[in-house]
């Protein structure tokens, strides 16, 4: 039988800047350990530390601009792009523009505080 998600769980976000996460799949709204699928809201002139996380990460940007930084440059993601993060690989996100962005992610397996590694 399919599982209804009744709405999705409020995540605490890291960073410099409170940032919106709800998680509808994940290790805390569906005891989901798999994959994890959250929407995100970040401000404008939001950043979060560096991560070398054991999950691949998948985003698609729904508004604004996702920046990620990696150790062989800058991606900046757009509006109607998406990005993979892959395991093992140091990452950092931030939204340096003026109106934040907002976007999906999804995690395989699921994000936890555990496995996602964030620099001290």
């Amino acid at each position: 039988m399919p599982t209804s998600i009744a709405k999705p769980t409020r995540i605490q976000s890291a960073g410099n800047k409170p940032k919106l996460i709800d998680e509808y799949i994940g290790r805390v709204n569906s005891q989901t350990a798999a994959v994890s699928v959250a929407h995100m809201r970040s401000p404008g002139g939001w950043i979060e530390p560096g991560q070398i996380p054991e999950f691949d990460e998948f985003t698609v940007v729904l508004k604004g601009m996702l920046r990620v930084e990696h150790r062989g440059g800058v991606l900046d993601i757009r509006e109607g792009q998406a990005v993979i993060a892959h395991t093992g690989e140091w990452v950092r996100y931030s939204t340096p523009e003026e109106g934040g962005a907002e976007y999906i992610a999804v995690c395989t397996p699921a994000f936890s505080h555990e496995n996602v590694h964030r620099d001290s």
